[in-house]
């Protein structure tokens, strides 16, 4: 059943059921998940959730500590970036490939969800998701090339990569993994409209910073940093 817009953009959350961890998926997400947990577990990982559900309120919370300086942004190579001196189009541009715009991230949808090997950390605060961690040599590069495998062999259960690659757009995230079912037809119902419907709600009073400048060239946003490129799952769950 398609989401409410509510749903969509996560002032909502009614879609939702709640893991053992504390983590909230949709339903047939989490079934799916547990499935290739246990196929993890018999190859030698601990496949565990970093991020799942995430909320308007905590993503406009993101972006607009982002916007106003007071959480770090950081370039292709890692380095942080000095926002106060760029003009506000390029501070949206530097924001955009690392965090999502509130009301377009895929972890509304309660089919998106961050992963790791838990067994690979001696301490779970050890944690960063960033690149080092997954590219070859790195902790989690064995986890995500026995995915990969999984993936070739139509045996992940649904989950593929929406940012498996570099698009100009959002920065890759090896680790963010999408269930093709239900996510195809989530990404379809998103549009400027209800954005900008649910950027009027305003929970919690707190304004969307770099209004102006989203609202200008939001259909060139929607384009570059929300659709991902059509063969990041099988044609079987596009059709």
């Amino acid at each position: 059943m398609p989401l409410d817009p509510r749903q969509l953009t996560g002032l909502a959350d009614s879609h939702l059921v709640v893991l053992s961890d504390g983590h909230r998926l949709q339903a047939e997400v989490a079934g799916a998940f547990r499935r290739l947990q246990s196929d993890a577990e018999r190859a030698g990982f601990e496949l565990a959730i970093a991020s799942s559900f995430r909320s308007f309120s905590r993503q406009l919370q993101i972006w607009n500590a982002k916007a106003a300086g007071q959480r770090p942004v950081h370039d292709d190579q890692g380095r942080p970036v000095a926002l106060a001196t760029l003009p506000a189009l390029e501070k949206m541009h530097a924001i955009l490939r690392y965090s999502a715009l509130p009301g377009t991230s895929r972890h509304h949808w309660g089919t998106d969800l961050d992963v790791y090997d838990a067994a690979a950390l001696d301490d779970p605060a050890q944690l960063r998701l960033e690149p080092g961690e997954v590219s070859p040599g790195g902790i989690f590069d064995p986890l995500h090339c026995w995915l990969d495998e999984r993936m070739a062999a139509g045996e992940s259960h649904g989950f593929f990569r929406p940012y498996g690659r570099d698009c100009g757009g959002v920065a890759p995230e090896r680790w963010h993994l999408s269930y093709a079912p239900l996510a195809v037809s989530c990404a379809g119902q998103l549009d400027g409209a209800l954005l900008r419907h649910c950027w009027h709600c305003e929970p919690g009073g707190e304004p969307l910073l770099l209004r102006s400048q989203i609202e200008a060239s939001l259909d060139a946003i929607l384009q570059r940093y929300v659709a991902v490129e059509e063969s990041w799952c099988p044609a079987c769950y596009r059709d």
